[in-house]
């Protein structure tokens, strides 16, 4: 099996792509039911001008008709104890926003469930909008006997506009197994700098820091009551309860110059312990030490929901181990399957949008030069390009726009059939941007591309871009030789120009002056040894 990205809806692709027990590790952060929609923002990249966005997803909800093929599926299967909690929760909220969310949720968790081995876990991300009604669905897909943890992650710094009640800076992570006998590597965290002061406060001449630790015998163990003769020619008595430790091993601490002798002869012998050998302290499940990603954080793409990747490296590290397979189903900007290849995890993302398929592409392509993965669900020959004109024409923009090398708008009124835009190197210092209209349908005039070039004109666009399933008209051809040939510092251009959906499966992209991605591009990830990623001992 090798790494696999699918668009399309995640409960479709699991149910015909996914087999049971495939899976190792599940992390899906889903929609929170927090009635906001989040935009992508296209930041310009010479850093002037406007930002333009796009919706990548909208978290609202409503009772229709898919939220009662869900409820009826659950009703359909052989869960009892979900059936009737799920009953009860829609005699309690009626057809209600949360009550359609939490249908979604649930009947995507019991397909997430079937696909994991019973060695699997799964990590789902949420905050406290829905984070109690979310525990009880998975105590009841899952059984609560195999909930592991509530982990609390601080998301976000304190806010200082809050007026009646309390910041709310931190998510919920909930960790459960499918059964007890799941992976699980210890994963332990650095001491802070300032606190290790502190308690490695003595060296040794070479430098290396160490604390004093007692060598007492925290109970009675007749064994190791003896007298020690150290090195330095001091015999020291046992304490109350005896050493920590028999003889053999005592005399080795000695010869190894690990002991630390007393400064007066009454004193208590005890250990060193170097400050280098320490493998910290084991990971709690409050997780303070990961910060959020700043405004300007080199693996910031302008996704609104994106998490760093240290979180998502420390949950693979932790539940799953090298060649495992990780999945994502709500896989966003692909910050989980970004952490599952660098960790040496097989990965399989999943998202319904062809603005998360686009960024994910060019995000591991730019991390990880000559990486191999399979995208399924979009287009892969003209017919399926047309039939995805037909059947979602919005889609069908977005997938175009980021096929030339451009980025979709975000759909207004008075638009003149603009759908993208594309950035694009004008001169050595300038960045400028084109303008993109593309047309799904079969009834395309000359009188759509005299509106492209009129849009042009008013909003001083040198370049156009004209996108189609068919071949030109001469009249269309007229309306753009109409527009003039820029000249550049990279060549001479058709101001205004045709792609057809032919063209594109050919590899024919449209004569420009060097295009400039929409996306920042993502930084190149050096490799981490997988054996270390995952060890037992690993400081994340």
């Amino acid at each position: 099996m090798g790494n696999r990205l699918y668009y399309g809806d995640n409960l479709d692709v699991l149910r015909e792509h996914v087999r049971e027990e495939s899976v190792d590790l599940v992390y899906l952060d889903p929609p929170f039911n927090s009635n906001t929609g989040y935009n992508l923002v296209f930041k310009p990249v010479n850093g002037q001008g406007a930002d333009a966005s796009i919706q990548a997803f909208d978290d609202t909800w409503t009772w229709g008709e898919a939220s009662k093929s869900a409820l009826l599926d659950i009703a359909c299967g052989t869960n009892r104890a979900l059936q009737g909690m799920m009953r009860t929760m829609h005699d309690t909220l009626g057809d209600s926003p949360l009550m359609a969310y939490l249908a979604m949720m649930t009947v995507r968790l019991v397909e997430l469930h079937r696909v994991l081995k019973p060695t699997g876990s799964l990590y789902l991300h949420c905050d406290s909008t829905a984070s109690h009604s979310l525990k009880l669905v998975l105590d009841a897909v899952f059984g609560p006997e195999n909930y592991r943890n509530e982990i609390i992650w601080k998301r976000t710094f304190a806010h200082g506009n809050v007026s009646r009640g309390y910041g709310d800076v931190t998510d919920t992570i909930f960790f459960y197994s499918k059964t007890r006998d799941f992976v699980w590597n210890q994963l332990y965290t650095r001491m802070p700098a300032e606190k290790a002061d502190k308690v490695y406060a003595q060296s040794d001449p070479d430098g290396r820091r160490w604390q004093s630790v007692t060598l007492r015998n925290p109970s009675v163990r007749p064994n190791l009551h003896y007298p020690y003769t150290a090195a330095n020619g001091i015999t020291y008595q046992p304490h109350p309860n005896g050493w920590s430790c028999n003889i053999e091993r005592m005399t080795r601490y000695d010869r190894e110059k690990r002991l630390h002798y007393p400064t007066k002869e009454s004193g208590s012998l005890r250990l060193k312990m170097y400050e280098d050998e320490s493998l910290g302290a084991r990971l709690q499940s409050l997780w303070t030490d990961i910060p959020p990603l700043s405004a300007n954080a080199q693996e910031r793409l302008g996704y609104p929901t994106q998490k760093p990747r240290a979180l998502l490296e420390r949950i693979v590290a932790a539940s799953s181990n090298p060649g495992a397979v990780v999945l994502d189903p709500f896989c966003g900007c692909g910050t989980a399957v970004d952490a599952a290849q660098k960790l040496g995890r097989t990965w399989i993302g999943i998202d319904v949008t062809h603005i998360a398929i686009g960024m994910i592409e060019n995000r591991m392509r730019d991390g990880y030069p000559g990486i191999a993965f399979e995208t399924i669900g979009v287009p892969k020959d003209l017919a399926s390009a047309e039939r995805l004109a037909v059947e979602d024409p919005h889609q069908f923009q977005q997938w175009v726009s980021w096929q030339v090398g451009g980025f979709p708008r975000e759909k207004k009124g008075g638009d003149k059939g603009v759908d993208g835009w594309f950035n694009y190197l004008a001169a050595k210092d300038r960045i400028e941007t084109g303008v993109i209209s593309v047309k799904a349908g079969d009834n395309v005039t000359p009188n759509m591309v005299r509106d492209l070039g009129r849009v042009m004109e008013r909003d001083k666009h040198r370049f156009g871009l004209f996108v189609m399933k068919g071949l030109p008209t001469k009249g269309m051809r007229d309306e753009a030789a109409s527009q003039p040939v820029i000249e550049t510092e990279f060549g001479r251009f058709p101001a205004l120009q045709f792609v057809t959906l032919a063209e594109l499966f050919m590899g024919r992209r449209p004569k420009l002056p060097p295009l400039i991605s929409p996306v920042k591009k993502a930084a190149r990830v050096e490799m981490r040894e997988s054996h270390q990623a995952s060890a037992q001992g690993s400081l994340l």
